[in-house]
C-alpha cells in the first residue's frame, strides 16, 4: 500500500491481529484471513491504493481455494474506489477500509470523518460526476449508512461469484 496507512489482517477463526505496513496483504500460513482492514492517514494516494488492497485480499482469498471470480475481483475494487474517494473528497481526516468475507458475500466498509450522509442522486446521463453512489447501489446487495461521532461508516455488501 502506498502513502501513510495501517494494514491489518484478522484470523477470525484465532482472534489473531497481523499488523502491516507493506505492499503485499498476506494471510497467515495455518488459517486464511477472512478479513483485512487497512486506514489510510494521508489521502493523497488512498484511492488507487485501496482499490489495489482489495483485489489484493481477494486474490489471496481465491488462493486459498474460496470462489472469487474476476468480475467480483473488478466490482469491489470499483465499489471501494467510489466509497474512497467520496472519503477523499469530502474527509478532512483519515479514511479506513475494512474488507470481511463471509457466506458468499463481501462486506466493504468505509469509514471517514465527514459528518454527512452520502447522497444517491436520481440517474441523469447527462449530469457530469456524482454517479458514484449509483454505481455502489447497482452492484451491490444492499448499501446502508451509519453516523458515528465523528463522521460516518458506510458499509456495502457484494455478492461473491
Amino acid at each position: 500500500m502506498r502513502g501513510d496507512s495501517t494494514a491489518s489482517l484478522r484470523d477470525a477463526t484465532r482472534g489473531r491481529v497481523d499488523e502491516r505496513d507493506t505492499d503485499r496483504v498476506e494471510a497467515p500460513a495455518a488459517t486464511p484471513a477472512r478479513s483485512a482492514s487497512v486506514t489510510y492517514t494521508r489521502l493523497d494516494d488512498a484511492i488507487g491504493s485501496a482499490r489495489d488492497f482489495t483485489a489484493a485480499f481477494l486474490r489471496a482469498r481465491a488462493g486459498d481455494g474460496t470462489a472469487v471470480g474476476q468480475r467480483t475481483v473488478e466490482n469491489a475494487r470499483l465499489v471501494v474506489s467510489e466509497l474512497v474517494t467520496n472519503a477523499v473528497r469530502h474527509a478532512q481526516g483519515p479514511c479506513t477500509v475494512d474488507l470481511r468475507l463471509a457466506d458468499g458475500l463481501l462486506e466493504i466498509v468505509v469509514s471517514d470523518t465527514h459528518e454527512a450522509a452520502p447522497v444517491a442522486h436520481a440517474p441523469d446521463p447527462g449530469r457530469v460526476g456524482k454517479h458514484g453512489l449509483e454505481i455502489v447501489l447497482a452492484l451491490c446487495r444492499s448499501l446502508d449508512v451509519e453516523m458515528l461521532s465523528p463522521g460516518k461508516r458506510v458499509r456495502a455488501s457484494l455478492v461473491v461469484e
